[in-house]
């Protein structure tokens, strides 16, 4: 059935086959394990600061995903300037990856940028076909994501660089797992060509061999 409405009102005017998913990294890291975590984010912070800035000229959506940490009078803009302003530890991972004005934001009640959230309905609207994901925890949050864009048939990027978790094993097996099972492209942020991506799905690499089709089924 076609849309009746194409542009959602004149609030997505965009209209790109990929976007780029920024999950959890307006965050204040206020809780246990937050420490590990900042350690690993910081740097991650400015390649995906670069990977944003690519996107944006590019004409890639740039959509941030964010918990709302079970604050349901919660909104983004309030935590942009919490984490910006506050003595908090996410503060010099939210100046390295402020939004801008032309940024779309979701907010999301559990792990997966999907559950319960408007994400499917901006993504249909945009017309996207392939969805780079990056941010925190790359374990967790990140991981739920890919799961359930896999399951949208979604093609997948998850620049390796561009995913921080507590350790760098925990990191690791993540990556593995969605390069294996979710058959994410997890070449480094350096190595995404967003021109290419926007003509033609990701190719990642079999490693296994098998067919594509039925690989893991």
């Amino acid at each position: 059935m076609p849309s009746k409405n194409e542009d959602l009102h004149g609030n997505v005017p965009d209209k790109s086959s990929v976007a780029l998913l920024l999950i959890d990294v307006i965050n204040d890291l206020e809780f246990p394990g937050g420490e590990k975590l900042l350690e690993h984010a910081l740097p991650m912070a400015d390649r995906v600061a670069d990977l944003a800035r690519r996107a944006r000229r590019a004409r890639v959506p740039v959509i941030y995903v964010n918990d709302n940490f079970g604050r349901w009078q919660s909104n983004f803009h309030t935590q942009i300037e919490h984490c910006l302003t506050d003595d908090v530890r996410g503060r010099p991972v939210a100046e390295k990856l402020r939004p801008e004005d032309k940024d779309y934001f979701v907010l999301k009640p559990k792990h997966s940028a999907f559950f319960s959230t408007t994400l499917d309905i901006l993504l249909d609207y945009l017309g996207v076909k392939t969805v780079i994901l990056a941010g925190v925890a790359g374990n967790i949050c990140v991981l739920f994501t890919a799961n359930d864009a896999y399951m949208r048939d979604f093609h997948l990027v998850v620049p390796a660089d561009c995913v921080a978790s507590n350790t760098e094993d925990e990191n690791r097996h993540a990556l593995d797992e969605m390069a294996r099972v979710l058959k994410a492209d997890t070449r480094t942020s350096a190595e995404v060509d967003l021109d290419a991506l926007k003509k033609d799905p990701p190719c990642p690499p079999n490693p296994q061999g098998q067919s594509r089709q039925f690989a893991g089924r």
